[in-house]
């Protein structure tokens, strides 16, 4: 049976014959039990209850589409932006551990072309059980007779890479974007360090766990000795749709989520709010974009002893449909003016707000927090054409004035600018930040 591969993101195809066409491979038995074993989703953020414009599905992304399928790792924009959301997530935040700059280089491109071939499916290298028998295998193993499962792999850069404790370790500080920059501490803000930041970034998403984290752990493994994991995430219940077509997701608060989300294809709003055009600068970023990450714990036992009422009142919409504050279906335009002036939809929607994000969440629990009460909550993804003009003035307000604030606190952060996607014959992560600094 081949590979199925869907088109996940608003990238521009690949000419005609400039690719090569995945492998046929054998028919796979999927595992009929699929959950995540303690596991947890790192990472708030402002918007827990639709904090983004809507943009309209066209034809020419397909939807959400069978568990097994294979997403298209190559092309303008990087995978797992516009992708039609996942059911599972692994991020990773990385420390780089090597000053140099060619063995870095190097693990960009190791990582590119591993990433490439288990969004395809495929084993790593010789695969798990291909090599010598007397040396380490290329794969991990884990994902072995397992499908695709929708797999992307996004990759960021913080701001690690471009200076650190005042060191421009690879040449790259003139070429750090202007938009790449630190998060104001923000009312309410309880941020943990060992749960923040990071030099690099990889946001795995798959509707198999096992495929999510099979992948961060093989190139945790290929990036031994050059890098080393800071933190990681696992998260599950997607929390926000980019395919409006699909029933909304629920959050862990029971709310329907992202309702005004970005969807996959309207190319105008993407331009507009997600990708970095050449104009923005700088140029090695075109077709780019900038991500936030915020953990985000729900003081879960208080709000499941607050009332129906005051529940729909924070957050501005009934729990049953989703419905706006006095209107019927989920979809129909808010009169905000009918809502609490703290109510949440009416402080982000961005009819109100006049921001436009596109959000990716993840539902997290991490067990308890040793007084008895569930670490849980949401794991906020967001990316956007300039952080400064998109997260930053949406939680300034957020932060001050959203009745939610009573329920969540915000525990880790970090910032990363995405560069483009990579384009088939020898492309790589990163690759126009590396050659735009060479020499200078």
């Amino acid at each position: 049976m081949a590979d199925t591969t869907v088109t996940g993101e608003a990238a521009e195809p690949e000419p005609a014959g400039s690719g090569n066409p995945d492998e046929a491979r054998p028919p796979v038995t999927r595992r009929s039990v699929i959950g995540w074993t303690g596991a947890g989703v790192v990472l708030g953020a402002a918007a827990a209850g639709g904090a983004v414009a809507a943009l309209r599905t066209g034809s020419d992304v397909q939807s959400a589409a069978s568990a097994g399928a294979a997403v298209e790792f190559h092309g303008t924009h990087q995978a797992g932006i516009v992708t039609p959301v996942q059911d599972r997530l692994h991020f990773a935040a990385f420390d780089i551990t090597t000053d140099d700059r060619d063995e870095l280089v190097q693990l960009l491109k190791d990582w590119t072309d591993a990433a490439a071939m288990m969004a395809k499916g495929q084993p790593v290298g010789d695969g798990a059980v291909g090599g010598l028998a007397e040396a380490p295998p290329d794969d991990t193993g884990e994902a072995l007779g397992l499908q695709p499962s929708r797999l992307t792999l996004t990759v960021g850069f913080g701001a690690g890479l471009f200076e650190k404790d005042g060191k421009d370790r690879f040449g790259l500080k003139k070429h750090r974007p202007e938009a790449l920059v630190g998060l104001p501490k923000f009312a309410g803000d309880a941020l943990d360090t060992r749960r923040s930041g990071g030099d690099l970034c990889v946001q795995a998403c798959a509707d198999d766990p096992q495929v999510a984290v099979h992948a961060i752990r093989n190139l945790a493994r290929i990036g031994f000795g050059k890098v080393a994991i800071r933190w990681s995430q696992l998260g599950f219940g997607k929390t926000s749709s980019t395919t409006p077509d699909e029933q909304t997701p629920r959050n862990l608060m029971g709310f329907k989520d992202g309702t005004h989300n970005a969807a996959g294809s309207d190319r105008a709003a993407q331009t507009k709010h997600v990708w970095v055009s050449e104009s923005d600068g700088p140029a090695w970023l075109a077709g780019g974009s900038y991500l936030v990450a915020r953990r985000i714990r729900m003081h879960i036992e208080t709000w499941d002893r607050t009332s129906l009422g005051e529940q729909e009142d924070v957050f501005g919409r009934t729990k049953g449909e989703g419905a706006p504050i006095g209107k019927r279906n989920e979809r129909d335009a808010p009169n905000f003016k009918a809502m609490k002036p703290d109510a949440h939809v009416r402080l982000a929607h961005p009819d109100n707000s006049g921001v436009t994000i596109l959000r990716r969440g993840y539902s997290f629990t991490d067990g308890t927090d040793g007084l008895g009460r569930l670490e849980a909550g949401l794991f906020f993804l967001a990316y956007q054409r300039d952080v400064r003009s998109g997260f930053i003035p949406l939680q300034k307000q957020l932060a001050q004035h959203d009745a939610l604030n009573e329920y969540i606190q915000h525990v880790g952060s970090a910032v990363f600018v995405v560069p483009p996607g990579v384009r088939k014959g020898g492309d790589w992560w990163g690759r126009t930040l590396f050659e735009s600094s060479e020499g200078k």
